[in-house]
This record gives C-alpha cells, structure tokens and sequence, in this order.
C-alpha cells in the first residue's frame, strides 16, 4: 500500500512546521471577520496556530493575528481560542490514555 503524504503547515507563532491536524486554522473572510475554522474549509484568508496554550497565550502577548490579518482583534476571540486549546489538548490526553 501507497504511504500518503502528511499535508504540513507553519505555526504562525513559532514558525514551525507541523502536521495539519496539530493545528487549528484561524480565518478572516471577506466581511472582515476573524474566527476559528476547525474544519479547514472555511473560505478566507487563513493562518494556523498550533493547539497549545503557550502558543495561544504568546500570540496574544505578540499580537500575531492583529499584524497577520492587519485588523485589530477583539479579546473575545482570544478567550474562545484559549477555550478551544484546552478543550483540544484535553480531547488528545483522553484518547491516548484509552490505547
């Protein structure tokens, strides 16, 4: 059988590449709206962050979406962003604890 290749993206924070599915894509469509995209699909300009909170809490500190959509970002999207890291990072800890 034919091995697939793994699509990779670069964290916008850290600048590494990881596999798509360790990250979570943010998007800014063209209403001017920034949000979270976790199936990937959503149209809009998109950057990825991976599912981390130092990572979550880092952009925020740094003000990386702000200066990668060119819009100020509301503090709210902050919170759900930290809110789904968690949930995200809580999900992955009791899967691998049931293999």
């Amino acid at each position: 059988m034919k091995t697939r290749k793994v699509p990779l993206r670069k964290d916008i924070v850290t600048g590494e590449m990881f596999a798509k599915k360790d990250l979570v894509r943010v998007v800014k469509n063209k209403e001017g709206e920034v949000f979270l995209d976790p199936s990937g699909k959503q149209n809009g300009r998109g950057a990825y962050i991976s599912l981390n909170r130092e990572a979550a809490k880092e952009a925020k500190e740094k003000r990386v979406f702000e200066k990668a959509f060119s819009m100020p970002i509301d503090p709210a999207f902050y919170e759900e962003l930290f809110a789904y890291v968690d949930h995200q990072q809580a999900r992955k800890e009791l899967f691998e604890n049931e293999k």
